[in-house]
């Protein structure tokens, strides 16, 4: 829970900047804002409401944040929007973590980390993508365009 506080007071600090950063990117703060009001959300293997799993987690925050349906599967995902390099708070990043490529997704936040349905028996939580785990399994990021 500490953690996640840190996480987000480093985004509202961002946002506080002098200048005001272009629409999009208030949007995808807002991405990422909601997605982080659901941290200890139990994970539900399929599931979309009650509990997440990882596709349904990030197919419910950005419709209810965006209004944009993404596709139901994190492969399937893994093709929606742009690649992203450099990446921006709300960009999805992907996993390799069921022996075969995009088979988890979670949104990136900033500073490293982003917030994800992990597995059974866990909740949505803030991770670091450089945890060694993580990073031997990152596959790229899509930025989802903004309607």
């Amino acid at each position: 829970m500490q953690r996640l506080c840190l996480t987000l007071f480093m985004l509202l600090l961002a946002a506080c900047q002098s200048t005001r950063p272009p629409q999009p990117l208030e949007r995808m703060n807002d991405v990422a804002f909601y997605a982080l009001s659901l941290a200890d959300t139990p994970y539900r293997y399929g599931g979309n409401k009650d509990g997440f799993d990882c596709s349904g987690f990030v197919q419910h925050v950005f419709l209810s944040t965006l209004g944009v349906k993404l596709p139901r599967t994190s492969a399937e995902m893994s093709r929606v929007g742009d690649p992203a390099d450099q990446l921006q708070p709300g960009d999805l990043v992907f996993f390799n973590t069921g022996s075969q490529p995009y088979s988890h997704v979670g949104i990136y936040l900033g500073e490293q980390h982003f917030v994800h349905a992990p597995s059974s028996g866990k909740s949505i939580m803030v991770t670091n993508m450089f945890e060694p785990y993580w990073q031997s399994r990152y596959n790229g990021a899509r930025r989802v365009t903004v309607p």
